[in-house]
């Protein structure tokens, strides 16, 4: 997390020529005033005007939330507000989580509150004593007018901002609903943990996040699916009968008291995304240029460090067109970070359902990492009771990281949960592995991993991707594989490899990856077939498409492969239906126009790869397991999306597939993924508990934390890393290590152990950092992570 920056510890010389000296701030939120404060503080020469069409006082909603990283910058940056807030804040360290007549709780969170009336209180106290013009029930002159008269207009004026609106063709705002519907509520008496109860009822599951403000005061949202909210009648109640109705069902929770409203209606969330934050003289700040799910903290900790980094900004840059430009760099990607988060805070509350099957103990880990910014190794420093009985309930031997707890899968039993994911290496000399292979897949054996799966490998000349792509097609090519899995079968003894077979489809005949990665060969090609006649992006040869020959032929060649594949020692194997390449080219109907029984429908674009499925099954001996990976959704328009994913992958577990491996995109050159931490794991995660069939997740997990939250929470059963075994072949060791984990699921190779600890790295007696500031600008960052992180 990066901390909340102050603008300064003390007013700077104003230089008028440069610096903005009539400043017009619309809207007196939080947000608003807080930048009128800071920004008349740091130069009281500063003429500057808010304007707030409500009245002082008039404030929905009840608790604010913010974090230590957020007080931290406010501290520094005006210590008169944050000794007026330390005053009214409560705070608190537990977390409760009520299901099903159970409660968890768990600790060390740290959270800090006061009512949002106080909030606007004291920030219009300071406003006052600082000499800002506040104007109240009055509202703002039209944006033009304002950049026209002023050197700068601030738009805090929230989610669905008029200024923001009269400009939208600049800031191009992207506004997305949600599927859940919730209403802030307040109960006269103070939780004493923040609160999360589930309700089961006769319509749908319902939740309330609840937490207090003051000593006889908390806020309480009740949130629930539209469906479930229009079957349970609240469509028809008006704001009396809705609060009624919500005291009642969570009676419980409130100790039959009941609960109170403040302008109370039900609405739907709005995730608000801008292109741009700043046109001209004018710039968003806090809802009007970005909005995060109240489930992970608060839009006023987002606006108060909108406010603080844009004074800091306007003191240290140039030019106002640097400063504001410099604003939208430091903020946007902190921003992007929290919304990411927040996506899956509030989807993992829309899906909640999909969980309440779960133990109790691993529900509540699975909903305290939910955002996946609280994460196994944060937790168990916050709590190690609470997340030592959830690694008990999974059944983690006593020291065992979740990540190397063994996995079965038919007669295979896989020592850890890590698996060095395939990547194509593109180093094979007509199609055969050589040394490279042996040293590359050895290296990563012996690193620790539980599985170690091949690069995919083609099952016929035609099928390669490029002319330096491995093959099962001959058998010279079964015995250079056999060399390399009786390697890691003799030195890595427990590390399992598998083979993943595939076929390039309409994405074959291009350029080795650092020469040009798709683009097609400049002499030597070969011809593509594919479901349908469409080249992958203009300039891509256009396959011919299959006919029903030609698709026997193709079966045969993947059974043949299949069958060369067990002959070669492998110990699992995968067929590749996914990243556009043939049998992924069936399952899209981006990919497949076809109008015979091979095309159309999601169960006649299933058929052909079922039943290459079934040709490779039936030649894989019965006891080794048989995965398939997927593209959970296309990212574009009209492509296989989570839904058809589920259905994909129920089919090939009745089939008889022992796992689903869950990617996604790369089916078509026009993708939009939406790329981040772990960003595919909830594809995966979804399909474990729909489909019922165990997973192995991938995409951007790059740590032994995220590995160990994802598998204790539920969400995947293995997890697939390919860089991260780039950059280091015994990632897994590595990752035992710093765990201090010493045990079965992760063994050493003999000619290793001496390496079993990390090395001294020179002297521990220096300075730490952050130990002296001499730039007077920066706040020293507070440690550990504060409220309205993952409220």
């Amino acid at each position: 997390m990066v901390p909340a920056r102050p603008a300064t510890t003390t007013p700077q010389p104003h230089d008028d020529r440069l610096r903005p000296r009539r400043i017009a701030v619309v809207g007196g939120g939080p947000g608003g005033l807080y930048t009128a404060a800071l920004l008349k503080r740091l130069a009281p020469g500063r003429e500057v005007t808010v304007w707030e069409r409500g009245a002082p006082d008039d404030t929905f909603g009840f608790g604010v939330v913010l974090s230590d990283e957020t007080l931290g910058g406010i501290e520094h940056a005006d210590p008169v507000v944050y000794e007026a807030l330390k005053r009214d804040f409560v705070h608190w360290d537990d977390i409760d989580i009520v299901h099903r007549n159970t409660r968890q709780t768990s600790g060390g969170h740290r959270f800090a509150a006061l009512g949002r009336r106080r909030l606007l209180e004291i920030l219009h106290d300071r406003c006052h004593d600082l000499g800002v013009d506040l104007r109240p029930r009055t509202g703002a002159p039209p944006p033009d007018r304002l950049t026209e008269t002023h050197d700068l207009v601030v738009a805090a004026d929230g989610v669905r901002s008029a200024t923001r609106e009269a400009h939208r063709d600049v800031f191009r705002p992207h506004v997305t609903a949600h599927r859940c519907r919730y209403i802030w509520l307040a109960a006269d008496f103070a939780f004493d943990a923040f609160r999360f109860e589930i309700a089961e009822t006769e319509h749908g599951v319902m939740q309330l996040h609840g937490y207090p403000y003051a000593a006889d005061a908390s806020t309480v949202i009740v949130e629930m699916r539209e469906e479930v909210w229009r079957a349970a009648g609240f469509d028809a109640l008006d704001e009396a009968e809705s609060t009624a109705r919500c005291a009642k069902i969570f009676a419980d929770a409130l100790g039959g008291r009941p609960l109170r409203a403040n302008k109370s209606a039900w609405t739907t969330f709005r995730t608000v995304v801008n292109e741009r934050w700043s046109h001209g003289n004018l710039v968003l700040l806090g809802d009007a240029a970005h909005t995060a799910h109240f489930s992970i903290g608060s839009g006023t900790k987002l606006a108060v460090e909108d406010a603080l980094a844009l004074a800091a900004c306007l003191q240290e840059q140039p030019t106002l067109g640097a400063a504001l430009a410099a604003y939208e760099e430091e903020r946007r990607p902190v921003v992007a970070s929290t919304q990411r988060a927040a996506k899956a805070s509030l989807e993992w509350f829309e899906d909640l359902d999909r969980y309440l099957d779960q133990p109790p103990r691993q529900f509540a880990f699975n909903l305290l990492t939910r955002s996946r910014r609280v994460t196994h190794d944060n937790l168990r420093l916050r709590d190690a009771e609470f997340t030592g009985s959830v690694e008990r309930e999974f059944g983690c031997p006593p020291g065992t990281p979740p990540m190397f707890t063994p996995l079965r899968l038919r007669g295979l039993t896989l020592r850890n949960r890590v698996v060095v994911s395939p990547m194509d290496m593109y180093s094979a000399t007509d199609g055969v592995p050589g040394d490279f292979h042996l040293v590359h897949l050895g290296a990563r054996a012996l690193g620790g991993a539980g599985l170690v799966m091949t690069e995919m490998v083609c099952v016929s000349r035609e099928g390669r991707i490029t002319p330096g792509c491995a093959g099962l097609y001959t058998g010279r090519q079964g015995e250079a594989w056999r060399r390399i899995t009786d390697f890691v079968h003799a030195e890595a003894p427990g590390t399992a490899i598998g083979v993943q077979l595939g076929h390039s489809g309409r994405k074959g005949s291009t350029r080795l990856m650092w020469e040009g990665m798709d683009e097609p060969l400049p002499d030597g090609n070969w011809p593509l077939v594919a479901p349908s006649p469409l080249p992958y992006k203009p300039g891509s040869q256009t396959p011919r498409e299959l006919s029903r020959a030609r698709l026997t032929d193709v079966r045969e060649q993947f059974a043949a492969a299949g069958a060369r594949a067990a002959r070669a020692g492998f110990d699992l194997l995968e067929l590749h239906c996914a990243h556009g390449y043939l049998l992924s080219g069936f399952l899209s109907p981006l990919t497949n126009h076809r109008t015979d029984a091979y095309g159309g429908s999601p169960e006649k674009r299933l058929r052909y790869p079922l039943e290459v499925f079934d040709a490779v099954r039936e030649v894989w001996p019965a006891e080794r397991p048989m995965t398939v990976r997927v593209s959970a959704t296309d990212w574009a328009e009209g492509g296989t999306g989570a839904e058809e994913a589920v259905a994909i992958a129920r089919a090939f577990a009745a089939h008889g597939a022992d796992a689903v491996d869950v990617s996604t995109g790369q089916v078509v050159a026009g993708e939009r993924p939406e790329f981040g931490r772990s960003y595919q794991t909830p594809y995966a995660d979804r399909i474990r508990h729909e489909a019922g069939v165990p997973v192995i997740a991938v995409g951007a997990i790059s740590s032994w934390d995220d590995v160990n939250s994802l598998i204790l929470a539920g969400r995947t059963d293995l997890c697939a890393l390919a860089r991260p075994h780039l950059y280091d072949p015994h990632w897994t060791l590595h990752a035992a290590a710093e765990q201090g984990y010493d045990g079965p699921g992760a063994v050493w190779p003999a000619p290793y152990r001496a390496g079993s600890r990390p090395p001294r790295t020179g002297r521990t007696d220096a300075p730490g950092p952050g130990s002296r500031c001499t730039s007077g600008v920066r706040a020293p960052s507070r440690s550990g992570r504060g409220a309205g992180q993952d409220a």
